[in-house]
């Protein structure tokens, strides 16, 4: 998922230099420096991947800069085309940015890791995202799922469980309100998060009825106005109406949601199963758990978001193409994954049997085991513009200035347009 025109963080950056000098009797100085860059969102499961490979690896000095998701997308490409671009970083999955895998690759900017161990190990549900034909582009470092993340002790304090229905979510709503708390810190002020909560429900209203929908949206066959979003968008301002979010969205960004959990003036909110880690790095006593967010009152139809969140690539014309791809090889090996995902709320892009999920992941590997997961809409969507338009028409619908009819048909221009 991309986020674009505001900073997710205030700004830039926060870079981590990592000097490991040389084992052994040589004493020889650092050689290499790899520089990586990373979204700081997951910079605690880089920096645990970065120290590994350092012990493995001391001959190579590791820089890595932390940046947060507008600025990677708005930025990397052309970074890439002057040749300023660092050795290894972030690359999204599928479409849907200016950063993702199948918006860089026909340039020329990924090199191809084929060749590597980890290309044979990748699930073939994955392959999609990480591959264009049959060679590989990225190193899948995670799977993640879009969900309501909350605190056990909130629940506990407003006498609520996890909804199963659209009723009891909407009940739940009101529980929350009754509780002096909201029931979902909402901050769309940062505008990927704008999408988080009509995906949640889009893959319950559009994909679980009608699985074959991006399919034939790309052959001209279904469109965003004639389909289960205009379901999910009605039922994201009903949430809102009900009193279910933050009182002033617009002005509420991510790290204020974050706060709002971790405080407990919110009983939780929908995101990527990544963001519990922060909750825990702001309350670390917090016990969370995780909900599909229900979108009819038929509780076996609810389907949840789910695919590969966080993958790297390596640039085509690094000077240090060596390391970096020891780097990549190391990021897909059983240990690289297992690192990455121990602390970080995710679960291995690649799986193997040395790692042990998260309890809090629970109902994500539930859904992943049930074949009830679709991927992230904008993974499958042409091109950049549809999510930017959908960033920037979810922030309209919230301050008044369009409806759902405004939204669905700008999607669908957009669309058109890719």
């Amino acid at each position: 998922m991309r986020t674009s025109r505001r900073v997710l963080v205030s700004v830039m950056v926060t870079s981590l230099a990592m000097s490991l000098s040389a084992c052994g009797g040589s004493g020889a100085a650092a050689t290499d420096v790899l520089k990586i860059t990373a979204n700081i969102t997951d910079r605690s499961a880089m920096e645990t991947v970065v120290a590994a490979f350092g012990r493995e690896n001391p001959q190579v000095k590791v820089d890595v800069t932390y940046a947060d998701t507008d600025r990677l997308q708005s930025t990397l490409p052309a970074r890439l085309a002057s040749g300023t671009a660092p050795d290894v970083f972030t690359v999204w999955p599928g479409y849907g940015n200016p950063a993702a895998l199948r918006t860089l690759e026909p340039a020329g900017r990924l090199a191809d890791l084929s060749g590597l161990k980890f290309a044979r190990r990748v699930p073939e549900d994955t392959k999609w995202v990480t591959r264009v034909g049959d060679a590989t582009y990225a190193v899948p470092a995670n799977y993640s799922g879009i969900g309501a993340i909350y605190s056990k002790k909130a629940m506990r304090d407003i006498g609520g469980t996890a909804p199963q229905t659209w009723d009891e979510l909407l009940q739940l709503c009101d529980q929350a309100k009754a509780g002096g708390k909201v029931l979902f810190a909402l901050g769309i002020e940062t505008p990927w998060v704008t999408q988080l909560a009509d995906y949640a429900l889009a893959a319950t209203t559009v994909y679980a009825v009608h699985p074959e929908f991006a399919t034939e949206m790309g052959s001209g066959r279904a469109t965003f106005a004639e389909s289960g979003w205009r379901t999910a968008l009605e039922k994201y301002v009903e949430l809102d109406e009900r009193g279910c979010f933050s009182s002033d969205p617009l002005r509420t960004t991510y790290e204020t949601s974050v706060q709002d959990v971790a405080e407990g003036r919110a009983v939780g909110f929908i995101q990527v199963a990544s963001s519990i880690s922060a909750i825990t790095a702001a309350a670390p006593e917090l016990q969370l758990a995780m909900f599909a967010l229900p979108a009819t009152n038929n509780a076996a139809q609810t389907h949840m978001p789910g695919a590969v969140s966080a993958a790297y690539g390596v640039n085509a014309d690094s000077d240090n193409k060596e390391s970096a791809m020891k780097f990549a090889e190391f990021l897909g090996s059983d240990t690289g994954q297992n690192l990455y995902n121990q602390d970080s709320g995710t679960l291995p892009a690649i799986p193997n049997d040395h790692f042990t999920a998260d309890p809090v992941l629970r109902e994500l590997v539930a859904h992943q085991k049930a074949g009830t997961t679709v991927p992230f809409m904008d993974q499958l969507w042409p091109d950049p513009q549809v999510q930017q338009e959908h960033f920037t028409q979810i922030q309209n619908l919230f301050s008044g200035r369009t409806d759902v009819d405004g939204v669905l048909a700008a999607l669908d221009d957009a669309y058109q347009e890719g």
